[in-house]
């Protein structure tokens, strides 16, 4: 069973989680922005959440790359193992975020996710949607690729199921209503799996779905539209010391769970702050843009990147009445420019 008499509430953890409730009651507000707003904030956020979670886990496509594989997701010839685990996870976010009220927290479900985020690895087939058959416990490497030992020892493939099934049945019954705050409760359930390490793949980035899933279903409907990914990848090496300092504690008489905590927390806080920060930029600067240059920019967020071109293209307009607009973003730093010539493209600044 889990222990979490040992849990210790700092002022520091009230804090957090009452300005993380406090925004998520604001959103309700903030919330309404204009359905095309909300869509572009989550389109970039998708973007910096899928980049992001897969290069922690050792994947090296850019947020750039991502969002070209993204527009040709139809066509399901992925080249490399990074653009199979990106199209993997990008479709496994899409049904979160579409289906999360029908996604009970069961084992089942927690498989049939872990199924789907890896159905595009053809490396994975054998064991995608299973528990463990082998140890998997966490290893270092040095820059040569060679193993320089065991970072931390995962649960073996016998205890997996035992552990997994208190673990959830745990998890369900505290968000139901026990006596700790959801937060919490998703905090534990996250650093707890990762601990057990169930599958023999996709932990850590099945780990960040969960989290995202955990946090829809407990009434946190901000997650969508900014990157807690984007957060941790910023704090890669502060994520596995918190992970680490908290795991090596979890099978003894007194788990100290304030390490994890207190990242996981202040990270929320993060994805929280960043977020107000973009829809401050929607209300002020964007409803001070020309309608064209709000054109221009909502195509880039919408799409990734943005050329002469494309817009050329959906407002009928001529190039040298566009030339001004994009100048004038790229100077204000709304947009950054590529290229040089007929081959110039632009990204968000």
């Amino acid at each position: 069973m889990l222990r979490t008499d040992t849990l210790h509430i700092t002022p520091e953890i009230l804090n957090l989680i009452a300005g993380i409730d406090e925004f998520k009651g604001a959103w309700r507000a903030l919330g309404r922005l204009a359905p095309d707003r909300l869509s572009a904030l989550r389109r970039v956020a998708t973007i910096e959440s899928i980049g992001s979670s897969t290069r922690i886990e050792g994947a090296s496509l850019s947020d750039r790359e991502v969002a070209r594989l993204l527009s040709n997701l139809k066509v399901r010839s992925f080249a490399t193992r990074d653009e199979q685990e990106v199209a993997g996870y990008a479709e496994l976010m899409e049904v979160v975020f579409h289906s999360w009220p029908d996604i009970l927290v069961t084992e089942n479900h927690i498989k049939q996710l872990h199924q789907m985020l890896l159905r595009h690895s053809d490396k994975d087939e054998r064991h995608r949607g299973k528990y463990k058959t082998s140890v998997n416990s966490v290893v270092a490497f040095d820059a040569d690729g060679r193993q320089l030992g065991v970072v931390f020892e995962t649960a073996s493939p016998f205890d997996t199921p035992r552990l997994m099934t208190e673990l959830v049945d745990w998890s369900v019954r505290e968000l139901r209503g026990g006596r700790l705050h959801p937060l919490l409760v998703i905090a534990i359930f996250t650093v707890v799996f990762l601990a057990i390490h169930p599958f023999q793949d996709g932990n850590g980035r099945l780990s960040r779905i969960l989290t995202t899933l955990l946090l829809l279903r407990s009434g946190y409907a901000f997650v969508p539209y900014s990157s807690l990914e984007s957060v941790i990848e910023a704090s890669k090496e502060a994520y596995y010391l918190a992970l680490r300092q908290t795991q090596a504690t979890i099978r003894s008489n007194a788990p100290d769970w304030q390490p994890w905590l207190l990242f996981f927390l202040r990270s929320l806080a993060e994805q929280i702050r960043r977020l107000e920060k973009k829809v401050e930029l929607e209300r002020v600067v964007l409803a001070a843009l020309p309608e064209l240059s709000l054109q221009i920019v909502q195509f880039a967020r919408e799409h990734g990147r943005v050329t002469m071109a494309d817009i050329l293209r959906v407002s009928g307009r001529n190039r040298n009445t566009l030339k001004p607009h994009f100048r004038n973003l790229v100077e204000h730093g709304q947009l950054r420019q590529f290229g040089s010539g007929r081959g110039v493209w632009y990204e968000l600044g």
